[in-house]
């Protein structure tokens, strides 16, 4: 998804030069298991530069909001990237089953947890939340993607919808998805479990232990956390 410069990639990065350390940008790398460079910026000292995003560079319409998202997600360093998910977050609303094309690019070039969970949760997640008939086809598609970044969210979008979680869909994406071997779909199937057992904890716990010769122990292990720590059940 190519686009121009835009005013707001110039600002970002005069801003973030300004803060940038070197041996942070080393820690922070190899923290996140990346070759992607760094400014050496944590979140703290980033604050200030979000702040003034939304004031000075107002989406809008559709077209401003996702240009000016592309214009940061293109750039180089991942702070940058970071700049991109907090500026698509300031519009809600913005975020809507018309910039499913745009998220879903995000999760397939993001292809890490950091980038991926955003989308997936306060973007993807937040769309379907008021837009179930339009969106819910597409999470259903999602689940049978090549793309493991793309499978995840479709188990992990559900996250912060609490009572008004589509339980039929979630507990069917987790059976489809509990035979993968791979850490991030068995970590974000049970997150996800555990995020609707603050609202639906029998439901779970049912669901859980019904299924628990299917679910990996970290899947079981995650979606018992909070059933465990609550005293509800042993």
């Amino acid at each position: 998804m190519p686009t121009r410069k835009r005013p707001i990639a110039a600002f970002v990065q005069k801003q973030f030069a300004a803060k940038a350390d070197a041996g942070k940008a080393v820690e922070m790398a190899a923290y996140m298991k990346t070759e992607m460079p760094f400014y050496g910026i944590q979140k703290p000292d980033r604050l200030p530069v979000y702040k003034q995003l939304a004031k000075m560079f107002p989406a809008s319409n559709k077209g401003d909001y996702e240009e000016n998202i592309l214009a940061l997600w293109n750039l180089p360093h991942r702070e940058e990237k970071y700049a991109a998910l907090e500026y698509a977050c300031m519009f809600p609303d913005h975020v809507s089953e018309r910039s499913i094309e745009l998220y879903e690019h995000l999760i397939r070039s993001g292809a890490w947890w950091d980038f991926v969970d955003v989308v997936a949760i306060n973007l993807v997640g937040h769309a379907y939340r008021n837009e179930r008939k339009k969106i819910y086809p597409i999470i259903e598609k999602w689940t049978g993607d090549r793309d493991m970044w793309i499978r995840r969210t479709s188990v992990i979008c559900h996250n912060h919808h609490k009572g008004e979680t589509d339980e039929k869909q979630l507990f069917r994406t987790s059976l489809k998805l509990c035979p993968e071997k791979e850490f991030f779909i068995r970590k974000g199937i049970g997150w996800a479990l555990r995020e609707y057992s603050y609202v639906a904890p029998d439901s779970v716990h049912s669901f859980v232990h019904k299924h628990k010769d299917k679910l990996s122990p970290l899947t079981f292990r995650e979606s018992m956390k909070q059933l465990l720590r609550s005293g509800m059940y042993n």
